[in-house]
């Protein structure tokens, strides 16, 4: 059998979350030039709905982080899914950017958002899934959510 995206999702055995609607004004997901899939920033929506709430480093620690991280991931190819149908549409990841809520004295920002970026390396392979990168401490994000990710990615060409 070929691996694809979704037959790749598929083994992983993990769910996806509802697909969030935007709670401002944006768009969950825009393509330009028919090429380049522009995903705004998502949170830690989990399968019933509910968010990740909490600050690393003071609500949770890091590896409850780079779980959170994940579920961002999950949240993301919930919407790529709502809106192009398929995981197999998308060709590559480009650019990741995360965000992390975090005490002032935290410093493993990249290994939160590796719980993303491994998500991702597993559906995609590790020449396609992982892209650019930047792991970035915030002090505060949306409804006090541990993560917050936005990507770029190349779609398959038709």
């Amino acid at each position: 059998m070929e691996q694809t995206p979704e037959s790749n999702f598929a083994q992983l055995g993990l769910n996806l979350p509802p697909a969030p609607k935007p709670l401002g004004v944006y768009k969950p997901l825009l393509i330009v030039d028919k090429r380049w899939v522009y995903v705004s920033g998502h949170g830690t929506v989990q399968d019933d709905g509910t968010l990740i709430k909490g600050r690393i480093g003071k609500d949770m620690d890091a590896d409850q982080g780079k779980l959170a991280a994940r579920q961002v991931g999950l949240t993301i190819l919930s919407t790529l899914k709502a809106n192009l149908g398929s995981l197999n549409r998308i060709k590559r990841v480009i650019k990741v950017l995360g965000m992390v809520n975090c005490t002032p004295d935290f410093e493993k920002h990249p290994f939160i958002i590796n719980g993303c970026s491994e998500l991702f390396a597993k559906i995609w392979g590790e020449e396609n899934g992982i892209g650019v990168r930047s792991a970035v401490g915030m002090g505060s994000l949306p409804d006090n959510i541990p993560v917050e990710i936005e990507v770029m990615f190349e779609l398959e060409e038709k």
